[in-house]
């Protein structure tokens, strides 16, 4: 955590979600008009009752814009969620079982990664009568956990063979019990990053199909107001803001989730990181008064090689 918090990647991609979760949360407080109140003056200006005016039909803008934060970032957390947890049972057990339940598996991935995910998620959506927000989180987690499967799956196979997980099962452990508190803990950081992946996937493709007209427009998304804003021309009624806000706002969201998932990649795998643990640091003996050139250098790795690949001693024991 104390390297998560020192990045400036995780800092300010946290900063982004926190602060989009403190406008979805609080929406009522930051703005108490109702987003769907068509009672408003049509194509009003900005102004101090409406921040950045109101739409053709009367609708405040500010407050469509506050309030579809909320379905925006739901969308996204639980996509991400429910891909990982698909992404776990797929991956990880393919990889350490083996045998016939990894070609099993291996198989319906494959099958999965070489459908293509946009058009068969258009044509899922599109026959699918029920378009609520849970329909788009099931449809969507049904067509974007195959990449990080096979991930994990690559992960469990190099853990399998290790020292610990020898003694794991010497000691009498069980399947189960290996992979849940020696095969996941040591793949935390892929977790994570595919966790983060995965909500920016959320929110990316859900943005299109609501953009597209596909998802449920009523319900108040980023996407259905750029889907509102081009309906209505607001090129031509120069409603800049109507068109440009939400746009920005799916920026940052999805800026915020990409670089958490940067963050989680450099703090899972030191070589990545800009003062790499793993890179020896130099420590300089100076020998003599100042000014003297340096006698002899000794490098002394911060971080000392995994078992079994100690490095014999020099010069007797």
């Amino acid at each position: 955590m104390r390297a998560f918090l020192r990045n400036k990647k995780a800092v300010t991609g946290l900063g982004i979600l926190v602060f989009f979760a403190l406008m979805a949360i609080f929406a009522g407080v930051i703005d108490p008009h109702d987003p769907n109140n068509i009672n408003f003056t049509p194509l009003a200006h900005p102004s101090s009752a409406h921040l950045l005016g109101t739409t053709p039909e009367g609708q405040d803008i500010f407050s469509q814009l506050i309030y579809s934060s909320r379905a925006t970032l739901i969308v996204a957390l639980v996509t991400g969620a429910l891909i990982s947890v698909v992404q776990l049972f797929m991956g990880v057990f393919s990889g350490y079982v083996g045998g016939w339940t990894d070609g099993v598996l291996s198989t319906i991935t494959n099958v999965f990664l070489v459908l293509p995910g946009l058009p068969l998620l258009i044509v899922i959506v599109a026959y699918v009568q029920n378009k609520s927000v849970t329909t788009i989180i099931v449809v969507l987690t049904i067509t974007g956990w195959a990449w990080g499967a096979r991930v994990l799956r690559s992960q469990a196979i190099s853990l399998r063979d290790r020292p610990f997980m020898e003694a794991a099962r010497m000691s009498g452990e069980g399947r189960l019990r290996i992979v849940v508190f020696h095969v996941v803990p040591n793949m935390f950081g892929v977790l994570a990053a595919n966790f983060f992946g995965a909500a920016l996937y959320g929110v990316l493709t859900y943005t299109v199909l609501q953009y597209l007209g596909l998802g449920n427009i009523s319900q108040l998304t980023w996407g259905s107001m750029l889907y509102e804003a081009q309906n209505d021309t607001a090129f031509l009624l120069h409603l800049w803001l109507w068109l440009l806000l939400p746009g920005i706002c799916i920026l940052l969201l999805g800026t915020g989730f990409g670089l958490l998932n940067f963050a989680v990649d450099e703090v899972a795998d030191p070589r990545l990181r800009r003062n790499d643990p793993v890179r020896s640091s130099t420590r300089t003996t100076q020998t003599g008064g100042p000014g003297t050139k340096p006698q002899s250098t000794t490098t002394i790795p911060l971080v000392p090689p995994p078992p079994g690949e100690l490095t014999p001693a020099r010069g007797g024991t």
